[in-house]
């Protein structure tokens, strides 16, 4: 641990208010561990504590090797600690009800009908979540209250609009988390809720990350985001690094260095108050002992214990044959373009290697002879470091033969989407002098709303929808397909009223823009003419995000998955150790269970010394990874 100061300082309460430690993360990095770990040792501390999750694929009753659920529910052999897993699928469910119930004898049953699909908003979601964060803020009966998984700078500008809340009560409109009727209620509550969020004597803000210049890199852009609503970060945990008893060779060696490196660069470059860290474990944490073992470490500077056991631990007779799970022909086959261009979209939480998977594929099918164009929507953009060649917001040639490539910057794409809206707002109010519509009230609420991060999906949308019908490619490579939240933006009514609308002012902007959506959409649901791929490494928390995103892809937009992505998968020829053989262990008991979940072809991945950069090392990465050494253009097959 390290910095100015300590981070059992930043957590523990200090006044007679309950307090709030909030830590975030992307899927897999331990982030659950952590807040687990605090949680415990907070309440071996004598403070009364409650410990909440709204993550979509809690493992709490894992780690705690107890059920816990959506109740609140005290923990089994610790005294002050009690925690609940919220299911955001019935907080959802509950906030929509909350929400339409007093408007039944208002409306009549066309309104409400309005009002009920306007509520199947993807944004509705991560309101619900955060009214549950609203509701434990006000729990005095707790010291501390620690969060698993925080709101996200995205939901908390959600949450400050409209700033004009009344003028837009008054004028009952709607905003895309619903009437703007059903929000006066819950307006004091929101602005008390982020004032405590942005009051660093009563809240502790902390991110958790890997050891990994991707992961520091997303967890600054995130940290930099709160920054900009008034939340400053006070603690970065950098978990999960190599310990260096157990790299014996010069592969783990070298990985042990970079991950140093790492963790060098975080204590001097994110600007937190604390830095601590916590080695990687030759199995997952789990149980009291491993708990009070990552606490003492973050919080009271001890050392860490790795019990990383013999190579008995591992039972041989369950021993997974990797190779036998992967599919290299249907791999092959979901990638190989038709007689029309294919699309290949492939997604996954940050930090599993989506855009250096999407980067490789599309090298091979350029040197299989297909015409190729690879874009990214992905705000991390590394996708010009992976290639290491300029990549700008059109495609442009890489120096491959048959190879394009394009970033899709998110201002510029912002900006244009902006003119286009507003462009459409003044042109519907254009000459009509019969109106009772304050034009330049209405635009000045649109130019609000365009301030939503629902508008920055929209355009991004927007510029992702223009690849489609692009003259001259067999295939087009996404790195970040759109999610079924942002997909599902575009299925909200067309007609709704007021200026909130950003899903009906985007339909309505050109002629034939609603139309253009849906054959985009139905272009997506065809698995003849593309392909979804999830991307993951085997841990619980990987599979499980990926697997409710395909679910929720499926269910909401009709979209089934057509193969998975199974990464950084331990090599067999290093790591010759009892530490890495209960990794192994570990990582084929998962392949096998996302093999079982997904029911589709996998693609396998191995974990390399660095990742490859420029095309001589993805051409030879893409030799290693199942089905795409096997592509091979026919011949006869011309794309017009």
């Amino acid at each position: 641990m390290s910095t100015q100061t300590g981070a059992r300082e930043i957590v523990e309460p200090s006044g007679e208010d309950t307090e709030f430690v909030f830590f975030s993360g992307k899927g897999g990095v331990g982030k659950s561990t952590v807040s687990c770990a605090t949680a415990t040792w907070l309440a071996d501390n004598d403070y009364e504590t409650l410990l909440v999750t709204t993550d979509p694929a809690p493992n709490l009753s894992d780690i705690f090797e107890q059920d816990i659920g959506h109740e609140v529910t005290e923990i089994a052999d610790i005294d002050n600690l009690s925690a609940i897993e919220i299911d955001p699928d019935q907080a959802a469910e509950e906030y929509r009800q909350e929400t339409i119930e007093p408007m039944r004898e208002l409306l009549d049953d066309e309104q409400l009908e309005t009002v009920e699909e306007q509520l199947n908003s993807p944004c509705v979601e991560e309101i619900a979540a955060f009214d549950n964060f609203v509701d434990f803020m006000d729990s005095p009966e707790y010291d501390v209250v620690v969060f698993d998984t925080a709101p996200t700078g995205h939901t908390i500008r959600l949450m400050e609009l409209p700033s004009d809340w009344n003028a837009e009560l008054e004028k009952g409109g709607s905003t895309c988390i619903g009437p703007a009727a059903s929000m006066e209620d819950k307006k004091a509550q929101y602005e008390r809720a982020i004032d405590t969020l942005q009051d660093d004597e009563q809240t502790t803000f902390a991110f958790v990350g890997k050891p990994e210049d991707s992961s520091l890199d997303e967890i600054e852009r995130s940290a930099s985001d709160l920054s900009e609503l008034g939340i400053e970060s006070q603690l970065l945990v950098v978990n999960g690094y190599l310990p260096e008893s157990v790299c014996e060779d010069p592969f783990f060696e070298g990985k042990r260095e970079d991950e140093q490196a790492v963790i060098e660069r975080a204590g001097t470059e994110f600007d937190a108050d604390a830095t601590a860290t916590y080695p990687l474990q030759p199995g997952e944490i789990a149980g009291l002992d491993l708990l009070s073992d990552v606490g003492g470490v973050i919080y009271d500077g001890e050392e860490a214990t790795v019990e990383v056991g013999s190579a008995t631990d591992v039972d041989t007779d369950q021993s997974v044959d990797v190779e036998a799970l992967a599919d290299p022909e249907s791999v092959t086959e979901q990638l190989t373009p038709g007689d029309d261009t294919q699309y290949l979209f492939f997604t996954g939480k940050g930090g599993v290697g989506k855009s250096t998977v999407a980067a490789t594929s599309a090298t091979k099918l350029a040197e299989a002879g297909y015409e190729t164009l690879v874009v990214t929507t992905d705000p991390a953009a590394h996708l010009e470091d992976i290639f290491g060649e300029p990549v700008g917001h059109d495609p442009t040639s890489v120096s491959q033969e048959n190879l394009h490539a394009a970033r899709i910057d998110q201002e510029q794409a912002l900006e244009e989407y902006r003119e286009q809206v507003l462009g459409h707002v003044r042109e519907m109010y254009e000459d009509k002098e019969d109106t009772q519509i304050d034009v330049e009230a209405a635009i000045a609420n649109v130019e609000e709303e365009l301030e939503s991060p629902c508008a920055e999906e929209m355009a991004a949308l927007e510029k992702f929808v223009s690849y489609f019908g692009e003259d001259g490619y067999d295939v087009v490579v996404f790195d970040t397909a759109p999610t079924g939240h942002t997909l599902r933006l575009l299925e909200l009514p067309s007609d709704w009223k007021g200026f909130m609308d950003l899903g009906s002012l985007t339909k309505g902007a050109a002629p034939a823009k609603g139309d253009q959506y849906d054959e985009v959409i139905e272009t997506m649901q065809d698995p003849e003419r593309s392909s979804f791929a999830f991307v993951m490494y085997p841990e619980y928390t990987p599979m499980m995000e990926a697997y409710r995103a395909a679910e929720d892809l499926r269910d909401q937009v009709g979209i089934e998955t057509a193969f998975v992505v199974a990464n950084y998968l331990l090599p067999e020829e290093y790591g010759d150790n009892a530490f890495f053989a209960n990794r192994r262990a570990q990582q084929e008991k998962y392949l096998t269970e996302i093999k079982d979940r997904f029911e589709t072809p996998m693609m396998c991945a191995p974990l390399r010394r660095d990742e490859p950069v420029g095309l001589d090392e993805l051409s030879s990465f893409g030799e290693e990874i199942t089905g795409l050494a096997e592509l091979k253009r026919d011949e006869e097959v011309v794309i017009s």
